[in-house]
């Protein structure tokens, strides 16, 4: 299902989306209750050992009930601590679902998670026959839970209603002082409405998520537990075996971050890998005479007129939607770029907005902003920001975000063509516990994942998560879309093999597929 980064820079905000896209010191300002929180040592287990503060916690409990559609699946409740430091000032309330294994089988479980931040995970599970291999779902009960703040959990995070107010109006390349103070304000506005509305958004980053799969490992009474996140999930997973190393019996890290850049480097690879799948899209489609935006074989230069009469003159659409900016369309690309089997629908709405109809733009776009049937938007992006957030400690000033646009135009002209920041944490309180800093020390073999042609999570990116974890093994795919498993057999074979034995199956660092 899904993702993590910081913002691309043309939009408000992007994230790194996986299988979902494919078939992203706390001050009193910040109106946190329980206080502030300080990060569980490395190592610590928390059930049956005390959490950094000397207190001791005891494994939680889930009373499973059975899924009427599915009789291999159940679904649950955990709660835990919303500060792991003070254990006894609030709780999440976990959605937890469980797809189980052939008992004749049966090696354990797999937690599993589809990345974000800010998307619920539980549907990996309920779907885990059409998302992992038969060998997979046989072997292990595939555990999937909404993380805090996201999807089913409690409370979840929910800053706006509006999506069109704060992500579809706004011009990335304004021309007056008023328009650039549009941008300002919006980011202003969304801030100031996630810290009001969410008392609890302090204790949403990847470090509590961690110590949160601690405690769903201890409440299914495993000693050890195995794990396959994708995405931004490859954050999550390393923060967990870098947080819980001994407990860590198999790990695979698809469509991996770097976890060593901060916000505004992030971006930069993730505008980066964007801007490159849109070359080879741009290129595929001027070779190719079937393409509908084939434009006599100058994809590449329609494409940048269309983007600046787009820019000049917003399309509208039918219905009280806003006119379709370049931003919006910007984002119809983003969307399309998580894997080529989108780019027929991508080519086809570009050159239906030739010809004066924007509409395929704008569907590209809700899509990847989740807008329903019904017109409401999910929260998925609003926890997705919040967490972001949460973990770093970024906060640059309207000019410093604004200097750094430079940047941006310069590794992806088309992709971020913004004049301006985005502002995406400039206006967030401080962050309560921002991530810790990933080893993997001590938690044994890591196979990490990548693709040759991933938009949101680049190889160099992947490489970087595989070499700074303690033993990190890089498995190659060779493919235009973001995370591999299930791209060729070579992959999934490895992958599978791995988490069966992970002992003797280690893949080579450096293996390629395809």
């Amino acid at each position: 299902m899904l993702q993590r980064s910081g913002s691309v820079r043309h939009a408000a905000i992007f994230c790194l989306v996986g299988l979902a896209a494919a078939a992203s010191s706390c001050s009193s300002s910040t109106g946190v209750t329980g206080g502030t929180s300080a990060s569980v040592a490395p190592g610590t287990t928390v059930t049956g050992s005390t959490n950094g503060t000397g207190t001791t916690l005891p494994a939680g409990h889930i009373t499973w009930q059975p899924n009427a559609d599915n009789p291999r699946v159940e679904t649950g409740h955990l709660r835990v601590p919303a500060d792991y430091q003070h254990p006894s000032q609030g709780t999440f309330d976990l959605y937890v679902v469980r797809h189980l294994a052939d008992p004749s089988q049966r090696i354990g479980s797999l937690l599993v998670n589809p990345g974000g931040p800010g998307f619920g995970g539980t549907d990996l599970a309920v779907q885990a026959e059409g998302i992992y291999s038969r060998t997979l779902v046989d072997h292990f009960d595939i555990v999937a839970w909404d993380p805090r703040g996201t999807g089913e959990s409690a409370p979840a995070i929910d800053c706006i209603s509006d999506y069109d107010h704060f992500f579809n109006t706004s011009d990335i390349t304004p021309d007056t002082p008023a328009e650039h103070q549009q941008i300002v304000d919006l980011a202003k506005e969304f801030a100031g409405d996630c810290v009001k509305k969410n008392p609890m958004m302090g204790f949403t980053g990847t470090n509590n998520s961690a110590r949160d799969m601690d405690r769903i490992r201890a409440a299914l009474g495993e000693d050890r537990i195995s794990y396959f996140g994708f995405s931004y999930g490859s954050e999550l997973g390393a923060t967990w075996v870098t947080l819980f190393p001994h407990t860590v019996r198999a790990a695979v890290l698809d469509g991996a971050v770097d976890p060593t850049a901060d916000l505004i480097d992030s971006n930069l690879q993730q505008s980066a890998g964007f801007e490159h799948s849109l070359t080879t899209f741009l290129a595929k489609c001027s070779a190719d005479t079937s393409c509908v935006f084939h434009n006599d074989g100058r994809a590449e230069a329609a494409f940048d007129a269309l983007m600046l009469q787009i820019d000049d003159h917003p399309m509208k659409v039918a219905g009280n939607r806003p006119p379709v900016t370049r931003g919006v369309a910007l984002n119809a690309v983003g969307q399309a770029m998580y894997s080529d089997s989108m780019w027929p629908q991508l080519a086809q709405a570009l050159a239906d907005a030739q010809h004066g109809d924007a509409a395929g733009l704008l569907a590209l776009s809700d899509e990847y902003f989740r807008r329903n049937p019904n017109g409401t938007w999910d929260n998925s992006l609003e926890a997705f920001q919040v967490i972001t957030c949460e973990d770093t400690v970024d906060r640059p000033t309207v000019a410093q975000d604004d200097a750094d646009s430079a940047k941006f135009r310069a590794v992806a002209p088309r992709f971020s063509p913004s004049t301006v920041g985005s502002y995406f944490c400039t206006f967030f309180p401080p962050p309560i516990d921002p991530r810790v800093t990933i080893t993997g020390k001590g938690a044994g073999p890591v196979v990490v994942v990548g693709t040759t042609g991933d938009p949101a999570t680049p190889l160099t990116g992947t490489k970087k998560m595989a070499d700074t974890l303690e033993d990190g093994h890089l498995v190659i795919v060779n493919a235009n879309q973001h995370t591999g498993y299930g791209v060729d057999t070579c992959a999934g074979n490895k992958v599978d093999q791995y988490l069966i034995d992970p002992t003797g199956h280690v893949p080579a660092d450096g293996t390629r597929c395809n």
